[in-house]
Order: structure tokens, then C-alpha cells, then sequence
């Protein structure tokens, strides 16, 4: 089964490599295609406070995609690992999801910081995170996730 998909906008600013750690204070715009919407496309955004941000890893290629098993981040301390037990952007179809806090909108601009996605990366959706789509109860993961994560944001 395939599907078309059509980004809705791009990332502007913030880094041009994709390196692993420290995103957390990284500010960068999305930027929505002019040609496809108007700004009461983002109304109502600004009234929360983070938005999930669906884009894809245009810049992963196809010799690069994983569909097994590898280390994460080539870490032979942590175990071997399913491309579908991780979040390496080496994905089957290079989608990114990240939550990230909203600073502000303007026109057909959201600027927000803490998005793991680089500076002209194709955005496919914004959705606002609504507190009832969080996880319900607790939430577990391996030894090595928390690990990864130390110095992501």
C-alpha cells in the first residue's frame, strides 16, 4: 500500500546538522506553504502550550534506511534493537515525530523550540498535544532509552 504525501511546510533556522545531543534550547520556525493556506490555518495554536511536529528525514537515503535490527547509535553496550524498538531517524519511511513547546505564532509561522528536525526539513503536520492523548499510567523503557536521552535535550 502506498500513500502521497505533501509536505505542509518547512523548518526555517535553527541547526543545519543532525547531530544527536543537545536540542533542547534549539529555537527554529515552521514555516507553512503559502500557496496551500492562510493564516486562520494556525488559529487557535497559540492557545497551547506544545505542538507534535510530523516531518521527514529528507536527508536519510536509501542506502541508509534500516529495516532490522542495530545498535542505537552504533553503541555496542546497548543491545541490538529493531529499527520499530527505536527512534533513529534510519526509519523505513524517514518520519520524524517530535513534541516541542510552542513560543509563538505569526501569520502562517509557529516558532518553537526543542524540535529535533533541521533547517529545511519538509514538515508533513502540526498537531496540538492535547493532555488527553498523553500516556495513561505509567510509562517503562529499557535501561539504555533513558541512557540515549541524558544529553538529547
Amino acid at each position: 500500500m502506498d500513500f502521497t504525501l505533501t509536505a505542509i511546510g518547512q523548518v526555517r533556522g535553527g541547526r543545519d546538522q543532525p547531530i544527536d545531543d543537545d536540542w533542547g534550547k534549539s529555537r527554529t520556525t515552521l514555516a507553512l506553504d503559502p500557496a496551500r493556506f492562510q493564516p486562520e490555518a494556525l488559529f487557535g495554536l497559540s492557545d497551547f502550550s506544545h505542538a507534535e511536529v510530523i516531518f521527514v528525514f529528507d536527508r536519510v537515503g536509501e542506502a541508509e534506511i534500516v529495516t532490522g535490527a542495530r545498535h542505537p547509535r552504533g553503541n555496542m553496550d546497548w543491545p541490538l534493537v529493531g529499527i520499530f524498538g527505536q527512534r533513529g531517524r534510519n526509519r523505513p519511511n524517514r518520519l520524524g515525530v517530535c513534541v516541542c513547546r510552542i513560543i509563538s505564532v505569526d501569520g502562517l509561522n509557529v516558532e518553537v523550540e526543542g524540535l529535533d528536525a533541521i533547517d529545511g526539513t519538509p514538515v508533513l503536520d502540526i498537531k496540538p498535544v492535547l493532555k488527553g492523548f498523553l500516556p495513561r499510567g505509567e510509562v517503562r523503557e529499557p535501561a539504555w532509552a533513558g541512557e540515549i536521552m541524558q544529553d538529547y535535550w
